[in-house]
């Protein structure tokens, strides 16, 4: 990396002495909302996450960062069982959402994936209609009645930031949005079955500055209704939008807590090499 690309994060880093304590420091944690026990996760014979245990918080944003490869992705899919896709996986540990063990074998996948939605790097939209790609969980569920899927519809759209965008053609092909506003789509056709945990994979990585923009902005306003959880590589965004950071390398969770004291005081001198940029 040439000084010419260094990132504004490099300065925000000061040696290592303990920093006083924050106005807020003392204001009670919510419960933790997501759980991992001693959680593994095995691709065949390899073996992509090791004995990973902490706790999400509800009506926060967690980030997860880490370099490429470190299995990031792998743990934010594992909380709404999307690894089950590839053959070979086997799990050990715990997962838990609330009460509900994740990986038990008698988990209703279904289930758990209405509670727990997935927003993906790129967008996704269905080759439908705007209104179709939103209504589309709602139907699955058993929702038939036009009136009231449009005001689910109209109300998910809302939450989304895309309802004056989109209001006067709920008709066309949701294909004809830009790739910021099929985002948002893909974020309102989550929200539409009402669940209780946002996961995003890199949601802004394909996205031009201003779309990540109103993406981060939407996040930050979802997070009074939904927990949620990001994976990014993005560093400034990071230390944007979220209440507390998990640091991943090579499978393993290396540190996690409050964002604002790991990105200016991180407890392990691996977390304060990555997030400086010295490796990753």
């Amino acid at each position: 990396m040439t000084p010419a690309e260094t990132p504004l994060i490099r300065t925000a880093v000061p040696s290592r002495a303990p920093s006083p304590a924050e106005p807020g420091d003392n204001a009670p944690e919510p419960g933790a909302h997501l759980v991992a026990r001693g959680f593994g996760l095995r691709y065949g014979t390899h073996q992509a996450l090791t004995d990973i245990s902490f706790e999400i918080p509800e009506h926060r944003v967690t980030a997860i960062i880490g370099p490429s490869g470190c299995g990031k992705s792998t743990l934010l899919r594992a909380f709404n069982r999307m690894n089950d896709l590839i053959p070979n996986v086997s799990t050990s540990g715990e997962l838990r959402v609330g009460s509900l063990v994740v990986n038990a074998p008698s988990t209703d996948v279904v289930s758990l994936r209405r509670r727990v939605g997935m927003v993906f790097q790129r967008p996704n939209p269905f080759p439908q209609s705007v209104f179709d790609n939103v209504a589309f969980g709602l139907r699955l569920l058993g929702m038939r009645q036009r009136s009231a899927l449009g005001e689910r519809v109209e109300a998910s759209l809302r939450r989304a930031a895309l309802w004056e965008e989109v209001k006067d053609r709920l008709d066309r092909s949701a294909l004809q949005l830009s790739g910021g506003q099929q985002q948002r789509l893909c974020i309102a056709r989550c929200l539409a079955v009402d669940p209780e945990v946002l996961l995003m994979d890199e949601p802004a990585s394909a996205l031009d500055p201003t779309s990540t923009a109103r993406v981060e902005e939407l996040v930050l306003e979802l997070k009074g209704r939904y927990t949620i959880v990001v994976v990014t590589h993005n560093m400034q965004q990071a230390a944007r939008i979220s209440d507390r950071t998990a640091f991943l390398m090579q499978g393993r969770l290396v540190e996690v807590g409050d964002t604002r004291r790991m990105f200016t005081n991180p407890k392990e001198k691996l977390t304060e090499d990555y997030i400086t940029g010295r490796f990753g």
